[in-house]
């Protein structure tokens, strides 16, 4: 057994999402949101640094060794599967392990909108799931590939940097495919993934130039694409795109969007009332025609408003997905207040939320 599975044991039994190891501090478990240090030593370079080769295979030692950071999957002694990184920092080496549950997590357990699960039923088109890291993307796409693999007879091809949910085929077939293991970039993956007559394309992320035009060239194609991108609202989300490939390719960009986007999806994970979990809390948006005619004629500051009024197509802002959350008790209303734009509707949820509500203004001004 290696010696790094006894802090991903620990962990484990304390029910953390993240295992942080760096130089100069003690192991740390990220609880709920938090960061806290474990009892234990403030670990050295050398002890870390041997912890983290004992895992490593040959290739990826050779790859971290030139200086690189090193994204991977692994599996503990017990079984557990994690998601990896490994990094350098001006005290030495670090890593960071997300534990990965052995089964992916079944859509309706998620508390997700309804219309998430109307996105699966659509045969060709892009729908894609955003927000910062850490925020349960790869949750609630494993939960969408779970989902279609349990109800539809599919050709699915996923394409992950690293693989972290395993899929079994059930209904469907499901491919998964790693980056750097089974693909050189996922540009690449997609165009190999447009000769294996695929029926749903899973980007694990939109990062560059050539994996968009891949990407939105399978949607248009007759494929469902799955992606995802770290921006924080569907207006964000709209703009990266577009800014993702040169001037000259712009109209037809937004084209594609207005033509071939099914829906926008961005999450944040908001704790409960009880301080001892995290739900996801998400905006919603769904193409329709007045939100493509915004997208082509470079009104996309008004999209918002379409989400606002959208409710009968499954729309809503971050801000009243927040609201209806902390109106139902589901997440803790100090916590939503924070991730909310106007935070005047939350104030009367927590206590002396007026002045805090001032002192933030008051900071704005400053």
């Amino acid at each position: 057994m290696a010696r790094i599975d006894a802090f991903l044991k620990l962990g484990a039994a304390q029910g953390c999402s993240d295992v942080h190891l760096a130089v100069g501090v003690p192991p740390m478990l990220r609880m709920n949101g938090d960061l806290l240090p474990i009892k234990f030593r403030d670990l050295a370079e050398a002890e870390l640094e041997s912890y983290v080769l004992e895992i490593l295979t040959g290739t990826q030692k050779e790859h971290y060794s030139k200086g690189h950071d090193i994204d991977f999957s692994y599996v503990s002694a017990d079984g557990s599967r994690f998601r990896v990184n490994v990094f350098r920092k001006d005290t030495g080496a670090g890593a960071v392990f997300r534990a990965i549950p052995n089964d992916p997590p079944a859509l309706d357990s998620l508390g997700l909108p309804d219309v998430v699960k109307k996105f699966c039923d659509y045969h060709q088109g892009m729908v894609l799931v955003t927000g910062s890291t850490g925020t349960g993307k790869s949750t609630t796409l494993a939960a969408m590939i779970d989902h279609l693999n349990r109800t539809r007879r599919l050709n699915i091809i996923s394409l992950e940097d690293p693989i972290e949910f395993v899929h079994r085929s059930k209904m469907s077939q499901v491919i998964q495919r790693e980056l750097h293991t089974h693909l050189p970039s996922f540009s690449e993956g997609v165009r190999a993934a447009m000769r294996e007559d695929p029926d749903v394309i899973l980007v694990g992320e939109l990062r560059d130039a050539d994996t968009v035009r891949w990407a939105m060239t399978a949607a248009e194609t007759g494929h469902l694409v799955l992606g995802t991108l770290h921006t924080t609202s569907a207006v964000k989300t709209i703009d990266r795109v577009v800014d993702a490939l040169p001037a000259e390719e712009r109209e037809q960009t937004k084209s594609f969007l207005s033509q071939s986007l099914i829906g926008v999806l961005t999450q944040v994970l908001v704790r409960t009332p009880d301080l001892r979990g995290r739900r996801a809390v998400c905006e919603v948006m769904v193409m329709n025609r007045a939100i493509g005619k915004l997208i082509m004629t470079d009104q996309t500051h008004m999209i918002p408003s379409q989400l606002q009024t959208g409710k009968e197509l499954g729309m809503q802002t971050m801000d009243q997905s927040l609201l209806a959350a902390v109106q139902a008790r589901e997440v803790d209303p100090e916590d939503a207040f924070a991730y909310a734009q106007d935070k005047r509707p939350f104030t009367r949820y927590i206590p002396d939320g007026t002045a805090i509500l001032k002192a933030d203004v008051t900071q704005g001004l400053g």
